[in-house]
Parts: C-alpha cells; sequence; structure tokens
C-alpha cells in the first residue's frame, strides 16, 4: 500500500485505454468499457508508472490523491 490513491471519474472516462498502455498491472479497460483501477493504493514505487498513466489520460478521467500521513491525521 502506497502513499497515495487512484481514483476515477467514471463520468469523464471513454475508454481510450491510454492509462492500461502506460500502467497495465493497475489499470483495465475492457471493451467499450469504463477503466477499472485495480489497485486504488499502489505502491510507492509504482508512482511513476501510475503518474505517467494519469497524465496520459485525454480526459482527465483519473487523478491522484495524497494520502495524509499519520502525524496530519493526529491535527
Amino acid at each position: 500500500m502506497g502513499s497515495y490513491r487512484v481514483e476515477v471519474e467514471p463520468e469523464f472516462c471513454q475508454g481510450h485505454a491510454m492509462c492500461e498502455l502506460e500502467a497495465p498491472d493497475y489499470f483495465r479497460v475492457p471493451r467499450r468499457g469504463t477503466v477499472e483501477i485495480l489497485d486504488a493504493e499502489p505502491p510507492d514505487e509504482s508512482h511513476e508508472a501510475i503518474t505517467r498513466a494519469v497524465e496520459s489520460c485525454p480526459t482527465r478521467a483519473l487523478r491522484i490523491t495524497e494520502k495524509p500521513s499519520i502525524t496530519e491525521k493526529g491535527d
């Protein structure tokens, strides 16, 4: 589990599958479907591939949100 989450706005996804091309271990786009996030909290070592996938989405349906650190949760 990483320090960030991947989220999708399904109404924006048009099934171009660019995310799946960039990070096939984390995204799947079925034919005529909306992206499926295979791991919403991927490991930190995958952050670069996930970022490329999010940036490659032509409709900006994907986003990365940083999870609060333990110290931030207590504030």
